[in-house]
């Protein structure tokens, strides 16, 4: 009988998974496309900035990666707002804010204006991935978490692909209705997100038990097996401080800092280092820039489905961020275009389909208002990265002439989180979490 009951549980939190993986997920799509292309924008603008207002390769950078102090600073509060009030209403709030923001861009008149609306919109920004986070602690079990996470990560993929040639078009738009082409771009690529905002106040529930479209049933299966509260509550305190102090919390936080330093440094000068292959058409700067789109979005579908059979997510973590010092070097070494191209791919591969790795990793020992504040923290600390792998890429370019040269910005990165790996793996072992355990549970759970 007991065997029964469980298979049919199994079946409906299947079928609820699955019902609420096609609910929710484009609406976190959404917000989070249309975060990503409001932060990276800035980066097809960024010759225009310099001939139109005079805004240098090394304030460039300091403006692109100012964006993320402001963000990193509030991460924590404003997730443990989340927790409080609901994640749907706060991130309707934080899309009107910062889509307001993103418009505003296009009144930028020089270096301080650039600087400060750059900091705003961080600000604005501040809570939303780990808000999104968070949800899927309160929706999915964490089995599927890696799989939902690399979803999510579909939209800044998106963003990259299809976000740089429609950006590039928009360019163009230069001298129509009296405006240049980056106030255009950052005009209409800013009001969108209000609506999204208006979108997720009405249609994104906070839980499965709000959810109308879930049957009593599956909204209680879905909350019972996404915070297993029995198996977990003798083993953490409650206090969300205390997920602030574990050291697995803060190792995988520095790693996705080195990984943020490569990943948007990348980014944020990927159109740059294009212009300078002697590509001028802005839409086809735009265009081949998506190249870093295309292998972001590879990776955030191909790696989470080989984690769901890997036994060793330490070991995972160390050959993907092995690839990218590879990929990175290789980059170094070559001077042929048509290998550079193939190699934004591949670098970027490597680079963002690492990323749900990091999250999924993290939920196994993160729950409730831990999970809130954990998350939010490990992001602060990524985000911090986020700064300075912008800011370290326009003092490269600088120096030598080269956006290019910004790659060597990657290559240390990635060189020091892969350092950092066995200390995480360490971590996690002397914490008593597992590395192994729970990826086998999963295997024994879908067979």
């Amino acid at each position: 009988m007991a065997n029964q009951l469980t298979g049919d549980g199994n079946l409906l939190h299947r079928l609820a998974t699955h019902k609420a993986m096609w609910r929710i997920i484009p609406l976190m799509c959404a917000i989070y496309f249309m975060s990503y292309l409001d932060r990276t924008n800035v980066s097809l603008a960024k010759a225009r900035l310099a001939a139109d207002l005079g805004i240098s390769a090394a304030a460039y950078g300091l403006g692109a990666g100012i964006f993320f102090i402001g963000y990193a600073l509030l991460e924590v509060p404003s997730n443990l707002i989340a927790h409080r009030v609901g994640p749907r209403r706060w991130i309707a709030r934080i899309a009107v804010t910062w889509g307001a923001l993103s418009a505003a861009m296009m009144f930028v008149q020089g270096e301080a204006s650039f600087y400060t609306i750059r900091v705003l919109l961080g600000i604005a920004e501040a809570g939303l991935f780990p808000a999104l986070m968070y949800m899927v602690t309160l929706w999915f079990a964490p089995k599927d978490r890696s799989i939902v996470v690399g979803w999510i990560y579909i939209a800044p993929a998106l963003a990259l692909v299809i976000g740089n040639p429609i950006g590039g078009l928009l360019m163009q738009m230069d001298g129509i209705g009296g405006l240049h082409g980056w106030q255009w771009l950052f005009l209409i690529e800013g009001l969108p997100t209000i609506l999204v905002g208006v979108l997720v106040w009405f249609k994104l529930p906070d839980r499965p038990s709000d959810a109308r479209w879930l049957s009593r049933d599956e909204a209680t299966v879905l909350e019972a097996r996404a915070v297993p509260e029995a198996a977990h509550a003798g083993l953490f305190s409650p206090d969300w401080i205390a997920a602030l102090k574990r050291p697995a919390t803060v190792l995988i936080g520095l790693i996705y800092f080195l990984n943020q330093v490569a990943l948007v440094g990348l980014v944020f000068f990927t159109p740059s280092i294009i212009q300078q292959m002697h590509v001028q058409s802005p839409f086809m700067i735009g265009l081949l820039s998506g190249g870093v789109g295309i292998g972001f979005l590879i990776g955030v579908l191909v790696v989470p489905r080989i984690h769901r059979r890997v036994s060793n997510d330490c070991r995972y973590l160390g050959v993907l961020t092995a690839g990218l010092v590879v990929s990175a070097l290789l980059f170094k070494t070559t001077n042929w275009v048509p290998a550079q191209l193939v190699l934004f791919v591949v670098t970027a591969f490597f680079a963002g389909g690492v990323l749900p790795l990091y999250w999924a990793m993290s939920m196994k020992w993160l729950h409730g208002i831990q999970a809130a504040a954990g998350l939010a923290f490990i992001n602060t600390i990524g985000l911090i990265g986020g700064f300075v792998g912008p800011y370290l890429f326009g003092l490269a370019e600088s120096a030598s002439g080269k956006s290019s040269s910004g790659l060597s910005v990657v290559v240390g990165a990635s060189i020091l989180g892969l350092l950092l790996v066995p200390l995480l793996a360490k971590a996690i072992q002397s914490q008593g979490l597992g590395d192994a355990a729970p990826n086998q549970a999963l295997v024994n759970a879908e067979s």
